[in-house]
This record gives structure tokens, sequence and C-alpha cells, in this order.
């Protein structure tokens, strides 16, 4: 994933993705603007791509999220972990209910 906040939370996404999960880059915006966007330099956003498509650190990127998604598939799933938790959460609506 190529990163390129523009406002608000979009930049701890940007952390996020990049410095946590590490399955992303970033183009370089450093900063919110209200009217106009930080500018970007074309070189910027041709590094980032190119990074993400072919570098040394593409292949492991990749695996990460494809971990991600396996993993996040299988907490949605009947006995997963969010399955579970949702349920917990309407049976706790449910008692107070009535």
């Amino acid at each position: 994933m190529v990163t390129w906040p523009i406002f608000a939370e979009q930049f701890y996404n940007e952390k996020l993705v990049t410095q946590v999960l590490k399955i992303g880059v970033a183009v370089g915006v450093q900063k919110w603007v209200r009217v106009e966007g930080d500018f970007v330099e074309r070189e910027a956003i041709e590094k980032a791509v190119k990074e993400i498509m072919k570098s040394d650190r593409a292949e492991a990127m990749r695996n990460r999220a494809k971990a991600l998604a396996e993993a996040a598939k299988k907490a949605v799933e009947k006995g997963g972990s969010s399955y579970s938790d949702l349920d917990a959460l309407i049976e706790e609506i449910g008692l107070h209910s009535h």
C-alpha cells in the first residue's frame, strides 16, 4: 500500500501501515494543510510505487499483508474472535433489554 495522508487521522493510519504492520510505503507527506494538501514531487510517488512493486522489501510486505488478511478472515468466521465478541455483545445487550 502506498500511503498519502491528507488530513485528520490519516497520518496515524499511515504510521500503522508503514511502521507497525510494515505493509506499506509513504510518499512523504508530513503535515495536514487545511486549504490544500502538502505538495508531493512526482519522483517521490514514483519511488514509493517502485518500492512497493519490486524492491527487496516488496515480497515481505506482500507476505505480511496476506497473513493479516487470513487472520482477519478467521476472526470473522464462526468461532473466530470477532464473531465471538459480537455474539457476546448481542447477548449482553439482550440481558439488559428486559
